[in-house]
């Protein structure tokens, strides 16, 4: 009995981008273990159909996706649709950081509209996509991957927290004009997790992972710790949370280090 309440997504259905690795893969096998069917959303091939050797063809499927093409999103929307009849929960969490250039005058313009067509307007299409099936069905759950810098500056590069802006502003109106059908829209805003890709950026600033944590003492942020609060959002438990941006940050964002007396 315990386990079964435990399966806080049973019977829900859930896309998840970016799910082959990061974020995106602890919620796919988080998001599975609650007892959701996870569909993958990926460039990355090999590594999504391991996962889904991991976890089971009955609970979990892979499709190859660009997120920065609608006819991609648009197909793994309709393969959901047809398999299960329905989607409960669009994860929109593809994204990637870019070069790591501090001075705008490095910035070429082609990498600033690369970085935005992934993490903006892929989260742009998958919102769009997921709201096509889910407004008639007048429910629904989606969630988009933000970060620290969708609202301070200084911590990444110009496009990335451009992308993120972006996305934290993208979450909120789409929360009012979907509100009315009855969908929820949320974004997830971590501080640094170490994923590989991750400490690939911190190695390129001339930083190491042990440094960036500094606010919460003995604590550092997992990519299991970002699906645990995907898991909240897409579960019924979160039903009259819409429009908010739940900050992961162990309180980075609410200190100025400049002017701390506590240090």
């Amino acid at each position: 009995m315990a386990a079964n309440l435990a399966r806080r997504l049973e019977g829900k259905v859930a896309i998840i981008t970016g799910a082959a690795s990061g974020i995106g893969e602890a919620s796919a096998r988080l998001f599975s273990r609650h007892g959701a069917k996870v569909v993958i959303a990926d460039i990355q091939d090999d590594l999504a159909h391991k996962i889904c050797e991991d976890l089971g063809p009955s609970s979990t499927t892979f499709v190859h996706c660009d997120v920065t093409k609608e006819k991609d999103l648009e197909n793994v929307v309709n393969i959901v649709a047809d398999k299960y009849g329905k989607l409960d929960i669009m994860y929109n969490n593809a994204g990637i950081t870019g070069a790591v250039k501090s001075n705008i005058l490095d910035n070429e313009k082609s990498e600033f509209e690369k970085i935005i067509g992934i993490n903006l307007v892929g989260t742009f299409l998958g919102i769009k996509q997921a709201a096509r099936v889910m407004v008639p069905r007048g429910q629904g759950s989606i969630i988009n991957t933000g970060s620290v810098s969708s609202s301070i500056g200084g911590v990444c590069p110009h496009a990335y927290t451009s992308s993120k802006h972006g996305i934290l502003g993208l979450t909120r109106n789409t929360a009012v004009d979907l509100g009315r059908y009855g969908i929820r829209v949320n974004c997830v805003s971590p501080y640094s997790v170490l994923t590989a890709a991750a400490l690939d950026t911190l190695k390129k600033m001339g930083k190491e992972g042990s440094e960036i944590y500094s606010t919460l003492n003995g604590a550092k942020l997992t990519p299991n710790d970002v699906a645990e609060t995907a898991v909240f959002l897409a579960s019924d438990e979160s039903k009259y949370v819409s429009g908010q941006d739940f900050i992961i940050d162990g309180g980075f964002t609410i200190e100025n280090p400049g002017l701390s007396m506590f240090k």
